[in-house]
């Protein structure tokens, strides 16, 4: 198994569907310890309107503190765009990585983003391939790739057609989404293996929330399939507003103190991940889903 890399949304996906706006500075302070914890990335915000969300309404001016003080050795800063507005400010204020996605379920879509499917595909499509000429990296998802809460399930012909579109506009960096929390692992596997068969090159992301407790499963799924990366949230934090359920993803501790247990990224600094976790607990008041950030880790294995 390849380096499995690491991409904490806390920031994004953990904060966006908190009614309880956190401050910049409280924000800025999080993100500066994740930043230089030895994750791979970190995604500070999205680029959506403040009025939808407002806890993202400092988006901007978080990248910019980052990207000026950001060491060589720091994780990637990536942001999520829905749109070519989003993409020109995300341009403007210091995105290494752009992610932008596409929901199979078309409720959730036009729920999310306004737009159908098929529409939502040629405008992310556009967009991606528009940040890729200007020499940032893409990640391209599938949201609502495994089961939808509104719809039920989403036809597995539908979440490979989106696949096929980018990977035939040259987008290989590929994430599935389970937004809804409905993923079992044999499905996880199956999609993940379906996608390499598509393109051996493809990069593919697996980000799982863990809204019927079966989270930690899928994500091993995804990694014995092929995968990569894993997305996942400080204390397991999180769930997309536009969901009909909105919980959390797994815990980014919980998944880093895994792999550490069999030797795998030792380099990552498991205890800042934890005390990031109980600040944001501490801010909001109330026990997170995570598990490692409340009971403390096992010693880990010798790294390998």
């Amino acid at each position: 198994m390849a380096q499995i890399l690491i991409h904490e949304v806390g920031p994004r996906d953990g904060l966006q569907a908190e009614a309880q706006v956190v401050p910049t500075e409280t924000k800025l302070g999080w993100l500066q310890r994740l930043v230089g914890s030895g994750l791979d990335i970190v995604q500070v915000g999205s680029f959506v309107h403040p009025q939808k969300v407002p806890q993202m309404a400092d988006t901007d001016a978080l990248f910019r503190q980052l990207a000026a003080t950001k060491r060589s050795d720091d994780a990637v800063l990536s942001g999520l765009v829905l749109n070519e507005k989003g993409l020109e400010r995300g341009m403007a204020c210091g995105v290494e990585m752009f992610c932008m996605g596409v929901s199979a379920s078309a409720t959730h879509s036009r729920k999310n983003t306004g737009m159908d499917t098929e529409d939502a595909t040629r405008r992310i499509i556009t967009t991606a391939l528009e940040a890729q000429r200007a020499g940032h990296d893409v990640q391209v998802s599938v949201q609502s790739a495994f089961g939808c809460g509104f719809e039920g399930a989403v036809p597995e012909s539908r979440v490979m057609g989106i696949v096929a579109a980018y990977l035939e506009a040259g987008l290989t960096a590929i994430s599935l989404a389970d937004t809804a929390g409905h993923a079992h692992p044999a499905q996880v596997g199956a999609y993940v293996r379906r996608i390499l068969a598509m393109e051996p090159t493809a990069r593919v992301t697996a980000h799982i929330h863990n809204t019927y407790g079966v989270g930690m499963a899928n994500v091993y799924a995804a990694l014995e399939a092929g995968a990569t990366s894993i997305e996942a949230s400080f204390g397991g934090l999180g769930g997309c507003p536009f969901t009909k359920v909105a919980a959390g993803n797994v815990a980014t501790e919980d998944i880093v103190h895994a792999l550490q247990r069999t030797g795998q990224r030792g380099d990552i600094q498991l205890d800042t991940l934890i005390a990031v976790a109980r600040d944001v607990a501490a801010f909001f008041g109330r026990d997170l889903p995570g598990c490692v950030y409340k009971i403390g880790p096992i010693a880990a294995a010798p790294s390998v």
